[in-house]
C-alpha cells in the first residue's frame, strides 16, 4: 500500500537551508503534501509548488506574510490543529515550530532539526541584542511559556535527526532527547574549482548580516588588517548600522545573483566564518568552489571543515581571535591548499548522502520503504 506523506515546516516564505531540505524531502516523497504557517508560492522552488500546501490559522491573521513571525507564541496552538490522521509518516522540519503536531498513535513522525529554537535556548541574548523593542517584549512576555511547550512537544517526536553533531548536543541539552546526524544536502556539484591564475586576493564573506552570525568581528579585524574583504548578504536594521563602522578596504556588494557569488566562492583567498551555525551550507559552498574556510571552532564548522586540510579553525570568537587566525593562515600559505582535495571533501555534503541518510533513519523507525522512492536505494 502507498504510504501517505505529509511534510511540516515553519513557513515558506524563501529558499534557504532548512527549505533546501524540504525540497529534497519532496523529491523522495513526490505525493507528499506540505504543512506550514505562511506560504508564499512566488518565494520558493517549483519542486516545492508542485506539491499540495496547506497553511495553518496563523496564515488568517493580519499581516502574516510578512510579520509571521510576531505570531510565534500563536504557533503551538496553531500546530495542534491540524488534522495529520489521513498520513502514515509525518516528517516536521524544525528550527522554529514545526514539532508540535499530534499525530495518531500508528502514524510516526520523524523530526528532521535544524536546531531547537536558538532565540528560546543559548542563543536568546544574542536575539535580543539585536531585536527591536517589540520582539524584546514579546520574548520576555512568552519566552518561558514557549520554552515549556518546546519540551513538551518533543516528547511527541518518535525519531529526532539532527542536521549536525553540535544540534545533535542542543537537542541532548534542551530536550533530553537522544538523536541521529544526517548532514542537509548542499548543491555540491553546481560549484567548482578556477585555476590559480583566475583567483583575487580578497577574503570573502557570506551570508545575512545578523548578530548571531558575528559579522562586527570581521568587520573590525579587516578595519585593522587593512586586507581587502568582500562582503555579500542582505541586512537588519542592525546590520546596516554596521556597515557605517567599516574602511575602505571593506566593500558591500548586498544581495548578488547565485552566479555572482560563485564567481566570489571560488575567486577568494578564504572564506571568513565567525559566528556559530548550526551547520552552516556556506562554508561548505566554499569549499566545494576549491577554496579554504577560516570559521570559528564550534558549531557545524566542526562537522564541514578539516582543520589544517581544509581550512582554519580557530577558538578565540573575539576581533583579536579572528586577527591571529588571518594572519596564522598566511604564514602557514594555507591558500595553496589543493583545490581539488577541498571540493572533493565538499561531497560527503551532497544530496544523493542526505537522501540516503534519511532512508537510514526511516527504516530505523520501522518504515518499509523498499518500495516507495528508488532515490532511497
Amino acid at each position: 500500500m502507498h504510504m501517505r506523506v505529509a511534510l511540516i515546516h515553519y513557513w515558506l516564505v524563501g529558499m534557504r537551508g532548512g527549505e533546501k531540505v524540504i525540497e529534497a524531502l519532496c523529491r523522495m516523497f513526490p505525493d507528499a503534501d506540505i504543512f506550514t504557517h505562511v506560504y508564499n508560492p512566488k518565494a520558493v522552488s517549483e519542486t516545492i509548488r508542485r506539491h499540495q500546501v496547506f497553511e495553518t490559522g496563523i496564515a488568517k491573521l493580519p499581516f502574516a506574510r510578512s510579520r509571521y513571525q510576531a505570531y510565534l507564541p500563536l504557533m503551538p496552538g496553531a500546530l495542534e490543529r491540524l488534522d495529520l490522521s489521513d498520513y502514515d509518516l509525518v516528517i516536521s522540519s524544525e528550527a522554529g515550530p514545526a514539532k508540535g503536531v499530534i499525530v495518531p498513535p500508528d502514524t510516526v513522525h520523524i523530526c528532521y532539526c535544524h536546531s531547537p529554537m536558538r532565540y528560546l535556548w543559548d542563543q536568546q541574548h544574542i536575539y535580543r541584542e539585536g531585536a527591536g523593542f517589540a520582539p524584546r517584549l514579546a520574548m520576555d512576555l512568552f519566552g518561558s511559556s514557549l520554552r515549556q511547550w518546546d519540551v513538551t512537544s518533543a516528547a511527541r517526536v518518535d525519531r529526532f535527526v539532527a542536521n549536525s553533531n553540535h544540534v545533535a548536543k542542543r537537542i541532548e541539552k534542551y530536550w533530553r532527547r537522544d538523536s541521529a546526524v544526517v548532514h542537509p544536502p548542499v548543491a555540491v556539484d553546481d560549484f567548482s574549482p578556477v585555476s590559480e591564475k583566475e583567483r583575487g586576493d580578497f577574503y570573502l564573506m557570506a551570508g545575512e548580516l545578523r548578530s548571531y552570525k558575528r559579522p562586527d568581528l570581521a568587520i573590525e579585524a579587516f578595519n585593522q588588517l587593512g586586507k581587502p574583504l568582500v562582503v555579500i548578504g542582505g541586512a537588519d536594521g542592525w546590520g546596516e548600522r554596521l556597515k557605517q563602522r567599516a574602511k575602505a578596504n571593506v566593500i558591500f556588494l548586498g544581495k548578488v545573483t547565485f552566479e555572482v557569488l560563485k564567481d566570489h566562492m571560488r575567486r577568494c583567498k578564504a572564506l571568513v566564518f565567525p559566528g556559530e551555525e548550526d551547520f552552516g551550507i556556506i562554508p561548505v559552498e566554499v569549499q566545494a568552489s576549491g577554496r579554504p574556510v577560516i570559521a570559528y571552532k564550534r558549531g557545524g564548522a566542526l562537522d564541514t571543515v578539516l582543520d589544517g586540510e581544509t581550512g582554519l579553525l580557530f577558538e578565540d570568537q573575539s576581533v583579536d581571535g579572528l586577527i591571529e587566525a588571518i594572519q596564522s593562515f598566511e604564514v602557514a600559505g594555507m591558500e595553496r591548499l589543493e583545490p581539488k582535495l577541498i571540493a572533493l571533501h565538499a561531497q560527503k555534503f551532497s544530496e544523493k548522502n542526505f537522501i540516503a541518510g534519511v532512508g537510514q533513519n526511516l527504516k530505523a523507525a520501522g518504515l518499509d520503504l523498499s518500495l516507495e522512492n528508488s532515490l532511497l536505494g
